[in-house]
Order: C-alpha cells, then structure tokens, then sequence
C-alpha cells in the first residue's frame, strides 16, 4: 500500500525540511507494524482549533492537538490537527525549542492513531516513553 503523508498549512507557519518529518513518521509506523492509508497533518490557529474542538467534541477549550481517526485494522488514517499558538506557548511553558515541542506533539497524534491513549497515570507514561523514543530517532 503506498504511503501517503500530506502536511498542511492553515496559517503563516512552515516546517522545515517536511521530508524528514514525513520519513520520520513512515519508520515509527513501520516500527510499530503497521501501515498507513492517508495521515493529513494540518497546522492552524489557536481560534481554528478550539473551533473544532467545540463543535466536534464539545469540549470549550484550548488544545494542542485534536486526532481524528478514520483507521481500519493496522492501517492508519487520519486527521492531525495541531494548534501552532499552543505548540509555541507549550514551548515557552516546558523551556525547549519549538522544532522539539512540534516533534512531540506530532508523534502524539500518531500515537493515538496507533492506539495509545494517555487518560491514566500508567497510559500516560508509555506514551511519554513512546514519544521520547521516537523524538530521538528522528534525524536531519
């Protein structure tokens, strides 16, 4: 099955070298046996996100990260929308660098699609251990 990544922009900023994050995406996925059908990364605004976050979840907060999964058995499909505002204030917030923070947020989401959920103490830790690991393996 060919792999198809696509990387939007809702808004003014710009990933360098977007080639090495969609090849970084294609080995996690590898590495966790699966494979993909379509992953839309799609980067906005604070006000995009929240809007979607209050009409699909109903939910009337701030987020980073909104994954909406259309997968079947192993292979992924979905929608990653990512918050660049919060990505920057998250930043800020945790003192590292934007490229870093985005990395994170970005295996987040691929995460959830993989099936990592992070609701409880124990979940949450694997999936830090999961995004850490990842984050590492990426390469310029």
């Amino acid at each position: 099955m060919e792999t198809n990544i696509f990387i939007h922009f809702e808004c003014t900023f710009q990933l360098k070298d977007e080639h090495n994050y969609i090849d970084w995406i294609k080995k996690a996925v590898r590495k966790e046996e699966r494979t993909i059908k379509e992953l839309n990364f799609i980067f906005c605004t604070d006000a995009d996100l929240h809007e979607k976050n209050l009409r699909f979840l109903r939910h009337d907060t701030f987020t980073d990260i909104i994954t909406f999964d259309y997968s079947e058995d192993d292979t992924l499909h979905g929608d990653i929308f990512i918050s660049v505002d919060r990505v920057k204030e998250n930043a800020s917030t945790f003192a590292v660098a934007l490229e870093q923070e985005m990395k994170r947020v970005m295996i987040h989401g691929v995460l959830h699609l993989l099936g990592y959920n992070d609701k409880f103490s124990e979940e949450k830790e694997i999936m830090t251990n999961k995004e850490n690991f990842y984050i590492n393996q990426f390469t310029n």
